[in-house]
């Protein structure tokens, strides 16, 4: 019997870890917003917040914040901008850079015709700087944080904006990869037809085991192949 279901046309695509190689830049300039807001290394409060920043990898900064601070509005503001000021400061002095072929994944994507998202938790602010050092703003349909689409992952808010500006017609058209459990509930909860992990990042297939999720890839650069695969099954 012949699956009226058409091809996968938009892909969203995580950044840290997923297709930008993060060198632990990201933890370390946690590190940093937690001493800023009072809450400094060698202490259990500190190992605590570590723990939890771990598990929470590929969130909204803010609501990391949010939640180890219970909801103190001021000292969350405080510990997200100290963490961008780090992170922005790793960019400036050491540089960024993909993960291995992730560009010119990327690059054939598009050209087979999809459309490329990239969604990140960091603010609008530090996700343009590392595309700018990348040199990807032509390269990619679109980038989204939590400011542009309301709540950041695990909701499915940013795949939905993805979505609906790029006029993709459904979510069973829908591809998101990433390197969290994040990413993964948020493509869950959007009802994309693939949800894949990749190996790249801050979480382990341990971790992945927890979600649900249709595939598990080596890297980012696999995915190509594995829309070509589903494609060919549902023709």
């Amino acid at each position: 019997m012949t699956s009226t279901r058409q091809p996968v046309q938009l892909v969203c695509l995580d950044m840290a870890g997923t297709t930008v190689h993060d060198d632990g830049a990201v933890l370390a300039a946690f590190h940093q917003a937690l001493d800023t807001i009072g809450i400094p290394a060698g202490t259990p409060e500190h190992d605590s917040a570590v723990t939890h920043a771990l598990d929470t990898m590929g969130q909204s900064k803010i609501e990391v914040f949010r939640a180890l601070v219970a909801g103190d509005e001021h000292r969350a503001r405080l510990g997200n901008q100290a963490f961008e000021a780090a992170y922005d400061h790793h960019v400036g002095s050491h540089g960024v850079r993909e993960i291995p072929g992730a560009a010119d994944t990327i690059e054939q994507l598009r050209t087979a015709g999809h459309h490329v998202v990239l969604t990140t938790g960091f603010s609008p602010t530090t996700r343009d700087r590392i595309l700018r050092a990348l040199g990807w703003n032509d390269l990619i349909t679109l980038a989204l944080s939590p400011a542009d689409a309301g709540r950041g992952r695990p909701h499915p808010d940013l795949l939905l904006t993805a979505l609906l500006r790029t006029g993709t017609e459904s979510v069973h058209r829908l591809a998101a990869v990433g390197d969290t459990t994040s990413d993964l509930l948020a493509a869950h909860r959007a009802g994309a037809r693939i949800a894949a992990a990749v190996r790249t990042g801050s979480h382990t297939d341990a971790d992945f085991a927890t979600v649900p999720h249709t595939h598990l890839l080596d890297s980012v650069v696999d995915l190509p192949a594995l829309l070509d695969t589903a494609a060919a099954d549902h023709s």
